[in-house]
């Protein structure tokens, strides 16, 4: 009788975290306009997009950005792409995590790095902003640097001077031709991260 009326009251709140845990918000950062949609500053645009696009799903129009639902094994992907531009990432950030009820470990964000060689992927719990204004931003909002980042290198081939026109250029055609098999790595990543926890997403994906 006792261990009824426990299950009684407690499984409401139970069952309420579990679906809090299985809900993961998965940020791509990026510039909102027709002429950033090509360039190596959005590939957090891109990678969510892939994602949405190989899965037959939609983004739609909402507050501070662009969202679209992933459904995979039970979990719940909020794909977010900000329309705040870079520098105001964290807005949107917060006001999503806080509408959903979604809890810093389950945030997954998607950036470019320019101190990775093309294509290079480093995904981790936590770490500075790297120079990277977007994350600079999401950093001062939320108040932490704890939360999961995925970094998509994009080098550092430019000459002195030239890296705002490097990171706000579009992809050569030599980084086009393996820009797909790379956003395929991408989205598997995602789901990794959803499904099989973020330990074990970092052994498999770092470095490939």
């Amino acid at each position: 009788m006792i261990k009824w009326m426990q299950n009684l009251f407690s499984s409401p709140k139970t069952e309420e975290n579990t679906d809090i845990m299985k809900k993961f918000l998965i940020v791509g950062l990026g510039n909102i306009g027709s002429e950033y949609v090509n360039t190596r500053h959005n590939i957090g645009f891109k990678v969510v997009d892939f994602l949405a696009k190989k899965e037959g799903i939609s983004f739609e129009t909402v507050k501070l950005g662009s969202l679209a639902e992933y459904k995979f094994k039970g979990r719940t992907f909020l794909l977010l792409k900000p329309n705040t531009y870079m520098n105001l990432s964290g807005k949107a950030v917060k006001y999503w995590m806080d509408k959903e009820n979604i809890p810093l470990e389950n945030i997954f964000v998607i950036t470019d790095d320019l101190n990775l060689s093309f294509g290079t992927i480093r995904i981790r719990k936590k770490g500075s902003d790297g120079g990277h204004n977007g994350l600079k931003n999401i950093n001062l909002v939320l108040n932490t640097q704890e939360y999961t980042r995925f970094r998509f290198g994009i080098s550092d081939e430019f000459k002195k001077g030239q890296q705002v026109d490097y990171v706000l250029g579009d992809w050569d055609d030599n980084e086009k031709a393996k820009l797909t098999e790379r956003l395929e790595v991408a989205s598997e990543i995602i789901k990794s991260f959803g499904t099989a926890g973020l330990e074990n997403t970092m052994t498999t994906f770092n470095g490939k």
